[in-house]
Formats: C-alpha cells, structure tokens, sequence
C-alpha cells in the first residue's frame, strides 16, 4: 500500500473548521507535534488517522488521494499550455503544486483565466487580433467564460452539492409528505394552501408565473414529472428566497446576471432534491445498485433528472457513489457538466470521440457501458444514453441528447453495469483524453485538431497514421 502525504489538505481542512493543531491532534488522539509532522509531509497519514478524519468530519478517505488532484492538474496544464509546451513549466510542477499547495495553484489558475478573457476583450475592443500584438495567442484555446458558465463552475466547486439547499429540501419533502406517484398533487396542494397559486396547463412557454395573479402556468406538453419539477422550482423561488440570495451571493455580487442565474440553478437544485428526497433516494440508488432505469420507475421521474440526481449524493455520513454527469448534443456541445469527482471536462474545445457518449445516438434508448483510461492512468466506468424530448406537432424538431453518468473505476463493483466485467483487465480499457486540444495522446489516429502548445512536424517526404505529427521537444 503507497503512502499517502496530504499536508496540505489535512491543513486546510483543520483551518476550515477554525481549529488549533492542539484541538485536531486531541481529535484524532495523537500528539500534536505528531500532527505537525504530517501538516508539513514530513510523516504519511495512517489508516486510523484517515478513518478517524473520516469519522470526525464527514470526508471521503479519497479526499486525501493525490488522485483527487488531478483536475486541478488538468486544469493548470490547459490554462499554462504555453509555459508547458516551452518547458518553462513541466507536468511534474503542475502537479507538485496542485498537490502540496492547492489554494496557491487555484489562485494561479483564477489569475490565467482573467488574463485569457481580458486579451479577449482586449483583441475585440481594438478591431481585431494585429490591433494586440500576442493578445489572440494569450488567449489561444481558451474563449472567454459567459454567465451560464460561470453558473457550471459555481456547482463544479462545490462537487455538485449544496448542503444547506439539500437539507432545506428534504425537510420540506417530509412535511408535506412527498410520495412516488401523488408529487404533482402534492406540490399543486401546497402551492395553493400556503401561497395562493393557482395551476394551470395553458402556457405557450415550458412556464410562466404570474405574480399579479398568483399564477403558475405549464405547458400541456410536459409530462408529469417535468411539470413536478417545475412546481418544486416555484416553491423554492418562493419560500427559500433569503436562502438562495445569500448561496449565489457567495460567489456572484446582487443585481448581476450570473447572481440571477445562480438563483436558478439553486432553486432547480432545490426542486430536484425536494421530488427526489436525499435520504429516500439514497436508499433505492443503494438498494437498486444504481440501476438508473429501475429509479426512473420507482419515482416516476425522466432518465436525464435521475441521472443528474446521482451526481449530487455527497451529503457527510451517508454519500453515494460520486459521479460525473455530462449531457452532449450530436455536434459535441456540451450543455451540462457536473462532477463529484475529479474527472476534468476541458473548457478548449470538443471532448474525445471516442467516448461512449456519442455511440448513445446510434441506438437510443439503449445504455451502453465502457470503462475509459485517462492518459494519466485514471480509469472510470461510464453510461451513456440518448434521450429524445419530442414536441408534439408533426415535422416540428425535437430535442436529443446523450447523457453521460461515470464514476472512478474503484466504485464500480457498486453499479449494476459492472456485472459481467472483468475491472482488473486494463487492456481492454478504452484510452480517452481531454479533448483533442489537451490530449497528451500524440500517436491517437483519432485527433481532430493538433495539441495545443506543440509544434508540428512538417514532412512532405512522409507521412504518419497519425493526423497531426508533432516535433521532438529535443529539436
């Protein structure tokens, strides 16, 4: 079993919870210099120290894996491929740093990212990139963060989980007594009975709420859980609106477009986790072995809100298996991305063609199952499918999209999709990257767009397998 050296984790979280290396050692019944040794890596963790850690606070032993690093890595490396690529910078700094100095490295990463927007911003005030010499090539690979992105790192953050959000949800759940099959009467109940709104199906929107009227109109099109959803983001919008104030102002100032979408996605949260009760649906999940379709029929809800669901059960004491939920179009855009886990979505460009995501759209309805090897050795088992929302009038479009729901190869034995696999054979993984951009796979025949930072090899002598032939550092 290797070591594990987590000083700057075990230091943050004990200064996070406004406690003296006295009061921690006292926790974890050990000496404090003893502590002190392994705040600054001079001693590993233990098992008893790491259960006890566990115990005492509620984190997940994976916390303190250097595994866990490995998004700020892929992170530091896509905002930094420039330094990386002229070797100013190697990937064993990068991760050097991620791992021993994580706050430095997300200050460091918060800085290059207002530096590539604000060349952006710059080359387009000016007429162009000649108008700012190098400002383009600042910004190379990076384009610069909207509104709705920034909502994507507001719950990335927070590994898709809002623990007050979640309690004040179930709580409610249980006091008007949310049931499988009876949730669109209930919402509708206590909608009227406590704040006067009327329900109706008459809208030629998804909703619109009419606060003169007091009422909630829905689309005759929604289907009985999307209109419970929409009812549960009314509620929250109404009895919860200190509370999601004071959570999106925490990271966005009041008045700005991305406070008012944050209030969104945390009233949506809210909703999700009051149809869909933490402790209820833990239980099934658990129960099930994460069987998405078993869920959806057990509380009547789509395949996209089950799946997304699953990515928020990170509650202390009693988490689920922490996932990575993705939802992609046929083009490869990427609508939705969250993640319990330290699985990196690059912010550069497309993501990798052969993830399992996109073979969903040859067979909709049908779940398929892949374990996929990042190039830095991670494994995950992933599911993907595609689900079709199709409106009602003939020849008018609908919407379909593949949802993705993966989760480090060491919970799979939890997942019914890992019956039948053998998770110890790594050689029929399927090597996956980042996106072609940031990929650090060079010989892949599959690569849509060069690396980003590396020079290319230009031969009209000769040719490769391999789109994109890089140069030799050493050259």
């Amino acid at each position: 079993m290797s070591k594990t050296y987590a000083g700057a984790r075990l230091r943050r979280l004990r200064e996070e919870r406004r406690m003296s290396q006295v009061d921690l050692a006292r926790v974890l019944a050990i000496s404090p210099s003893y502590l002190n040794q392994m705040e600054h890596d001079s001693r590993p963790l233990t098992v008893p120290v790491l259960l006890r850690l566990t115990e005492a606070f509620g984190v997940d032993p994976g916390f303190f894996s250097e595994r866990d690093t490995g998004r700020l890595v892929a992170d530091l490396r896509e905002a930094l491929a420039g330094e990386v690529a002229e070797a100013r910078v190697s990937a064993s700094d990068l991760a050097e740093l991620a791992s021993r100095m994580p706050a430095v490295a997300q200050v460091l990463l918060d800085l290059g990212r207002r530096s590539q927007v604000l060349a952006e911003s710059l080359a387009g005030a000016e007429g162009g990139r000649d108008a700012v010499p190098g400002a383009a090539g600042a910004a190379a690979g990076a384009v610069p963060r909207s509104a709705h992105e920034e909502i994507r790192e507001f719950f990335y953050r927070r590994q898709n989980y809002l623990h007050d959000t979640d309690l004040a949800a179930e709580e409610l759940a249980r006091a008007i007594r949310i049931r499988p099959g009876e949730v669109v009467r209930t919402l509708s109940a206590r909608l009227a009975d406590v704040h006067g709104v009327r329900v109706s199906a008459d809208c030629d929107r998804l909703h619109r709420y009419d606060e003169q009227s007091r009422t909630l109109q829905l689309s005759a099109r929604l289907r009985p859980g999307q209109q419970a959803f929409r009812m549960a983001t009314q509620l929250a919008l109404l009895e919860h609106a200190d509370e999601l104030d004071r959570c999106a102002s925490q990271d966005f100032p009041a008045g700005s477009t991305a406070h008012g979408l944050a209030r969104i996605g945390i009233a949506n949260y809210f909703a999700a986790a009051l149809i869909l009760p933490y402790r209820a649906f833990h239980a099934a999940a658990e129960e099930f072995r994460y069987d998405i379709e078993r869920l959806t029929d057990r509380f009547g809800l789509g395949y996209e809100t089950v799946c997304h669901r699953l990515s928020t059960l990170q509650r202390p004491r009693l988490r689920g298996v922490p996932f990575s939920f993705v939802r992609v179009d046929r083009a490869g855009n990427m609508s939705k991305r969250q993640s319990a886990t330290g699985f990196h979505f690059s912010r550069a460009g497309g993501t990798c063609p052969l993830w399992n995501i996109y073979e969903a759209f040859a067979a909709p309805g049908r779940i398929h199952v892949q374990v996929a090897a990042m190039p830095d050795g991670q494994r995950h088992l992933w599911t993907a499918r595609a689900v079709t929302r199709q409106r009602a009038g003939w020849g008018e479009p609908g919407k379909t999209f593949a949802i993705g729901l993966g989760c480090e190869i060491r919970h799979a034995s939890r997942l019914v999709y890992s019956d039948g696999l053998d998770l110890d054979n790594t050689a029929a993984d399927t090597p996956i990257g980042m996106g072609c951009r940031l990929c650090e796979r060079l010989d892949c025949p599959q690569r849509a767009v060069p690396p980003l930072g590396r020079p290319l090899a230009v031969d009209e002598n000769s040719s490769t397998f391999v789109p994109y032939q890089v140069a030799d550092r050493a050259q």
